[in-house]
């Protein structure tokens, strides 16, 4: 078995023997292995797309430049010239303003004193006229607190001259207010009386020749008779005070009761009015007494409101309670010597 085996594997062992003595090498051909080629890739198309690209972003970039520098020259251009027209528009839109306002300044005269600020435009007139001496003064409100009605000593049954609420209030014009009655050492306001939106005493509905008289929220004058809180608060009364009568409604002169006609016959007088363009007009007249002998009647005022252009008019309390205050002095002469104390009067801010 072993000589078997031996004899099998002799061949196997010999060529063995024979590769380990002699140095065989083992060659293989260059054909024997694949070609491999390298190549550097060409990049100068790409470079030159590229370039291209840039070249017509570029181009594209100052042209969008160039318009839009253009569209804001425009822009500004435009933008200036809406401005002019509207500057242009803001101008021609006063004017009618400003020739009403001409007119009707020119039928007072010339103002003897001017007030002029962001609340309000004010001037000051004497007017001489045959019978009487007196005082217009023309008041253009441009905000809502230009004007207010002033309670004296800022309660109900107090007092004071127009001029200490001038002082008190630090405003630059004072007139006189509504009619009052005295009881138990008390003055207070007649009939309605509203002051900074609340009723002083509660609303009390119209008698006789009794009206109420103030401004509303949009600095409008509002007046005349009221049956009904509801009918008046309807008008949004900011302020306000009653007395007697009414002069001038709609440009027309109301009848005046004959009660006025003679008791008194002249008197010291303060008259309330307005503009069509909403502008307030006072007319403060001088007297020396109450006793009827002078001052004006009531009829002389309708003319010289309706001469003067005003549209609406109302008699405040008069006689010794007249009193005119500008910029912190007394113009009119107090027919009782010395101004009254009042509980309501009507003050101006510049």
């Amino acid at each position: 078995m072993n000589r078997t085996l031996l004899l099998a594997t002799a061949p196997f062992l010999g060529l063995l023997a024979w590769l380990l003595v002699s140095n065989v090498e083992l060659a293989l051909s260059d054909s024997a292995y694949p070609a491999h080629k390298l190549s550097s890739p060409d990049w100068s198309a790409g470079t030159a797309a590229a370039r291209d690209g840039l070249s017509a972003a570029e181009s594209l970039a100052q042209g969008t430049g160039q318009s839009i520098r253009k569209q804001v020259e425009l822009y500004n251009k435009t933008n200036a010239d809406m401005n002019q027209i509207a500057e242009v528009a803001s101008k021609q839109a006063s004017r009618p303003y400003q020739i009403y306002d001409k007119r009707i300044t020119s039928k007072l005269g010339k103002p003897a004193s001017t007030m002029n600020s962001d609340k309000l435009t004010a001037q000051l007139f004497y007017l001489n006229t045959q019978n009487f001496k007196a005082y217009a003064l023309k008041i253009k409100l441009k905000k809502d607190d230009a004007m207010m009605l002033a309670l004296g000593k800022d309660e109900e049954g107090g007092s004071e001259t127009t001029l200490e609420a001038v002082k008190r209030y630090k405003a630059a014009i004072g007139v006189n207010g509504g009619g009052f009655a005295d009881g138990g050492g008390k003055r207070y306001p007649l009939s309605t009386t509203i002051v900074d939106g609340e009723y002083v005493g509660g609303f009390q509905p119209t008698i006789k020749d009794l009206f109420f008289v103030g401004m509303s929220e949009g600095n409008k004058l509002i007046g005349g008779k009221f049956s009904s809180k509801s009918q008046l608060d309807a008008h949004n009364p900011k302020f306000g005070a009653s007395f007697v009568p009414i002069l001038l409604q709609n440009g027309r002169s109301t009848e005046i009761p004959a009660k006025w006609q003679t008791s008194p016959k002249r008197a010291p007088r303060t008259v309330i009015a307005n503009y069509k363009d909403d502008q307030l007009l006072f007319l403060v007249v001088d007297g020396y007494n109450e006793k009827g002998s002078s001052g004006a009647t009531l009829a002389e005022l309708q003319i010289l409101l309706k001469r003067f252009g005003a549209i609406n008019g109302y008699n405040l309390d008069g006689g010794g309670s007249t009193s005119l205050v500008w910029n912190g002095r007394v113009v009119n002469n107090p027919s009782d010597g010395q101004l009254r104390k009042l509980p309501t009067n009507f003050l101006f801010f510049a």
